[in-house]
């Protein structure tokens, strides 16, 4: 019919059951290919990914985390990104922009374009 249809996803892609830093994943495909298995649209219908990731790094729980920072700025952009899981309450440790794991995102993923957010944060 010529309509758009948008699908949210939730979680990072390193969380992906696939994809993710094994054995600190989720259950599911949090991947773009996630939406087809999920949803019943197959993968040709996906004609724009948008990526978004914020202008720094977070992480829930256990897992590797290159960039986290143990430091004051870490502490601070905790506190003023409002940094803890939404479901949860859990804090979100926090480091710096992983320009690494986002081009491996921006692979797995086929995005076509990215969203930074959370740059009032770093202001």
């Amino acid at each position: 019919d010529g309509k758009d249809i948008m699908f949210e996803g939730a979680q990072g892609s390193l969380l992906d059951i696939d994809h993710g830093t094994y054995p600190y994943v989720t259950s599911s495909n949090t991947t773009a290919g996630g939406i087809a298995t999920g949803s019943g649209f197959g993968p040709m219908y996906l004609d724009y990914i948008l990526g978004i990731t914020k202008a720094y790094t977070t992480r829930v729980g256990s897992g590797p985390f290159p960039t986290e920072l143990f430091d004051d700025v870490g502490a601070f952009l905790a506190k003023r990104g409002h940094e803890f899981g939404a479901t949860t309450g859990r804090a979100r440790r926090c480091g710096w922009f992983d320009a690494v794991i986002l081009r491996q995102a921006v692979e797995i993923n086929s995005i076509s374009g990215l969203c930074l957010t959370k740059l009032d944060v770093l202001d």
